[in-house]
């Protein structure tokens, strides 16, 4: 209607300035980073199985309780092993007695070099045979070879189990593993230490820090992507091997990104992009270089400072140099840049 007032978005009255809508450019700090899915993989895990056959004599252990590394688990009846280390011990010490007997007898040439080669012989193939039956006697005892929480066992005493047989998992999960894919894009930016987040569904709105420990060098030809392993603390037990979790690598952290709507951005043939700026009243297009984008504002990453007014509404109408009115100035415009980050992804 006449002599009504014109709307933003480009109307104005013929030979007036063209109205618009601003923002300021903020400045935040920025982390750039990129999401997978993983799964939790033990730090340790063994499934404890006997060297040698024989009958289950003691459980030593609770399911689903911890153990520290030496612990006996399992013992197996080891009258056997036990009667022959006595024997070889006998042998022992009856080789060690001659041996004594041979060099005095020497030193005095009551006998000759070659007796005392033989009780010598003699005495290391008792030692040897000592060494043999104790090292059977102790392959009756099932130890824990590190710290961790035993699981649940399927054998009892009294159980005959052959050499090789199954008799409980032992997981270390004091600090776990995570096992992410990549694609190969990525290659170049990932290394060994940089950090990450970790989320599970199983505890929703918790994040679990983590850091990357290994690159697997092989890039898998069938998917395109490279291998990643990462290493959690997990003291208090909460997460478990096998867990499906998400992870949030970050890549690049910027303390001092500069951020714009999306809508500040109008495209140019040639795959060129500007926004307009009002400088004492007028618009003056600039072409900018564009970095992340997310949560509907995209990272300027050449062609403005800081606080800059962009144009977010009402491009349609201007012109470089054309005055303009500014009806509505963002909240977020102007002033003090944001303290809050921002979390941009590509």
């Amino acid at each position: 209607a006449a002599g009504g007032t014109p709307a933003a978005g480009g109307q104005a009255a013929p030979g007036g300035p063209v109205q618009v809508e601003v923002r300021a450019v903020e400045q935040r700090a920025m982390t750039d980073d990129v999401t997978a899915v993983g799964s939790l993989v033990s730090n340790e895990s063994v499934v404890l199985r006997p060297e040698v056959a024989g009958r289950i004599s003691a459980i030593r252990f609770r399911d689903g309780a911890a153990v520290r590394k030496g612990d006996v688990l399992v013992e197996l009846d080891a009258a056997v092993q036990r009667a022959e280390l006595q024997q070889a011990q006998a042998s022992l010490r009856l080789a060690d007695a001659n041996i004594r007997r041979t060099e005095d007898l020497f030193a005095r040439k009551f006998v000759s070099q070659s007796s005392l080669d033989t009780a010598r012989s003699q005495l290391e193939v008792a030692r040897a045979t000592t060494a043999l039956a104790q090292a059977r006697l102790e392959r009756t005892q099932i130890r824990a070879p590190f710290a961790g929480v035993v699981g649940i066992r399927d054998v009892s005493p009294g159980h005959f189990v052959k050499d090789g047989d199954a008799l409980v998992n032992l997981e270390d999960i004091a600090t776990l593993k995570v096992d992410f894919r990549l694609p190969e894009l990525y290659l170049g930016r990932i290394r060994a230490g940089q950090t990450l987040e970790v989320s599970s569904d199983v505890l929703p709105g918790e994040r679990f820090p983590a850091t990357v420990d290994a690159i697997n060098p092989l890039v898998d030809a069938q998917g395109r992507a490279v291998v990643l392993r990462a290493r959690l603390q997990n003291a208090q037990g909460r997460l478990r091997p096998g867990m499906f979790v998400r992870v949030r690598l970050i890549l690049d952290q910027r303390a001092d990104a500069l951020l714009v709507p999306e809508e500040a951005l109008v495209p140019a043939p040639g795959n060129v992009q500007f926004v307009y700026r009002v400088v004492d009243g007028k618009a003056q297009r600039t072409e900018v270089k564009t970095g992340m984008r997310r949560d509907a504002m995209v990272e300027i990453v050449a062609g403005l400072l800081p606080d800059a007014l962009v144009v977010t509404a009402g491009q349609l109408k201007l012109r470089d140099g054309v005055p303009v009115q500014i009806v509505q100035r963002d909240a977020r415009a102007g002033g003090a840049s944001p303290a809050a980050q921002a979390t941009v992804t590509r």
